[in-house]
């Protein structure tokens, strides 16, 4: 049997190669919350008034989102509650509540927020599918393989990539041929 060594490879080669021995590691969770997972053009969320309340409640939501990525997390989380009491309306703020409180773990609050996002978004947009997305995280992380597989097969049907790969990893025959592969390249 032949053996292929890494330096045979291209750079692309090995992000495919990648892609099929560690599926989770897409782009990873991190596309969840900092905006660049790519999503198709028509997910929008609702479009909101051009409303003062809207505005400020955004402005709030920007500055915690940023004192999140800068590990501030009791600051991020004043915000977002400002956020949410400006325009409780907003599924947004919600959602990204949930994972300053995932970050700071306590899931239950992020629990509670990923389901009011859910229920303000009806479960459509960039934010219903984030927070389908991390509803899908923490189920999975909490052995609810059923839940996380749904939660992501709603996720990708809207569009997510992160749902996608995450719905090749729960899948025990993509498992069973990635090992297989694994087994065959001999690579590591």
């Amino acid at each position: 049997m032949t053996t292929i060594s890494q330096e045979c490879l291209s750079d692309h080669d090995r992000q495919v190669l990648e892609s099929i021995f560690n599926p989770s590691q897409i782009g990873g969770e991190e596309l969840l919350y900092n905006g660049k997972e790519e999503f198709p053009e028509d997910l929008q969320d609702l479009a909101e008034p051009n409303d003062p309340r809207i505005r400020l409640s955004k402005k709030f939501e920007l500055e915690a989102i940023q004192l999140t990525e800068e590990g501030k997390l009791p600051e991020a989380i004043n915000l977002f509650n400002r956020a949410i009491e400006t325009a409780p309306e907003r599924p947004a703020p919600w959602n990204n509540r949930a994972q300053a409180y995932r970050y700071i773990g306590n899931e239950k609050a992020a629990l509670d927020d990923i389901e009011q996002a859910l229920k303000l978004s009806k479960r459509s947009g960039r934010t219903g599918c984030r927070a389908l997305c991390q509803r899908g995280v923490l189920r999975r992380k909490n052995k609810d393989t059923d839940g996380a597989r749904e939660d992501f097969e709603e996720a990708a049907k809207l569009g997510s990539q992160f749902a996608r790969t995450q719905l090749i990893e729960l899948n025990p025959y993509a498992a069973l041929c990635n090992q297989m592969l694994r087994e065959v390249m001999k690579l590591k």
